[in-house]
């Protein structure tokens, strides 16, 4: 039985070196983000990951990132945030030197409460030091 199969790929013959320098560096920050932008970025991910079941739950994204389930639920639990404060921790502006003006701890206090006006009072409180 004869069969005509054909693959097409792409074949770079450069070699790695050649190749490192010929891909566009990309531009160099400024800064580094704030902690709390990636911890909030991270529960926006692990939620996403749960909910379209790549991990079965919470005690599943515990066990695989080598951290504790309370750590978990401390991280998870910045999903209870108003969506505008959400998105203005995603949106803070980069740290260049010094320590972050907004720390996870005032954060999670502000997430503690459930009713989205306070967590905005609050929010603007803590904003405007």
């Amino acid at each position: 039985m004869e069969s005509n199969l054909t693959i097409v790929t792409d074949v770079d013959f450069r070699s790695p070196m050649a190749r490192k320098t010929a891909e566009p560096k990309p531009q160099s920050r400024s800064g580094r983000l704030p902690r709390v932008v990636r911890i909030v970025a991270l529960a926006i991910r692990l939620d996403a990951l749960v909910r379209e079941g790549v991990v079965a739950d919470y005690a599943d994204v515990a066990r695989l990132g080598h951290v504790t389930r309370a750590r978990v639920t401390q991280i998870m639990n910045l999903l209870h945030l108003a969506p505008d404060i959400q998105e203005a921790i995603l949106f803070l502006p980069e740290i260049t030197d010094g320590r972050d003006p907004i720390r996870e701890g005032a954060v999670r206090s502000i997430a503690a409460v459930f009713d989205w006006r306070k967590q905005r009072r609050m929010w603007k409180a803590l904003t405007q030091h």
